[in-house]
């Protein structure tokens, strides 16, 4: 099953900036296939169900072999059955209907 998740992962404990943990984990998606979209607050990525979460799964395991003790990790996913759902048919879906 395709899926588009949005991952929000928050090292904890490595003080205020944890860009580079952020970008260890956009290296883990590029390297297994994915075009990931980092945006403020999160990552957007698609793909097979099973390859998003092994994903998740490195990115945490890189993450703590980096040092990190403690991360929390809130994940929002979408999956649909009546079109081949992406991240970018869903935002041109938006700006056409915002005539953006």
């Amino acid at each position: 099953m395709k899926v588009v998740a949005d991952i929000s992962l928050s090292p904890l404990g490595v003080g205020a900036s944890v860009s580079n943990y952020i970008a260890e984990c956009e290296r883990v998606f590029t390297d297994v296939g994915m075009r990931p979209n980092v945006h403020a607050e999160g990552t957007e990525v698609e793909g097979d169900w099973e390859q998003v979460f092994e994903a998740v799964r490195s990115c945490h395991e890189r993450l703590h072999a980096m040092g990190v003790e403690h991360i929390e990790t809130n994940i929002r996913l979408s999956t649909r059955t009546d079109v081949d759902e992406s991240i970018t048919r869903a935002v041109e879906s938006v700006r056409e209907k915002a005539g953006v």
